[in-house]
């Protein structure tokens, strides 16, 4: 499975950016796809995932961007996308697209992109 991610950047507190990932696997055929993110000095953390289920699919988001924070997805193209508003420094680090795959649970993991949050 090749993930290819775009978008980020550096941006003023305040600001928004777009992060997009692109998989060569079909979306419905995973088990979630979405964000990760990993700050200097720490650990690698859910950012934003859509979850498949029967019923369709649905959003978990991490507390610290809730209501900042928009996971999209555009199936046609196995893409999902992460719309950050209101962006604040400790929002920094590298973010990383990661999908796991249905029936398997094996879990791929896109190149990062740095995001950078200047006060």
């Amino acid at each position: 499975v090749q993930l290819q991610a775009s978008g980020g950047g550096s941006v003023q507190a305040g600001g928004s950016l777009n992060l997009s990932c692109a998989a060569s696997l079909s979306i419905y055929a995973m088990e979630n796809m979405g964000w990760y993110r990993q700050a200097p000095g720490k650990e690698r953390e859910m950012v934003a995932i859509t979850i498949n289920s029967f019923s369709g699919s649905s959003p978990d988001y991490a507390e610290s961007v809730k209501g900042r924070f928009t996971i999209s997805r555009d199936d046609a193209e196995n893409t999902v996308h992460l719309q950050m508003n209101s962006l604040k420094p400790e929002d920094t680090g590298v973010y990383f697209c990661h999908v796991v795959k249905a029936n398997t649970l094996y879990e791929y993991w896109g190149q990062g992109t740095q995001v950078t949050v200047s006060s």
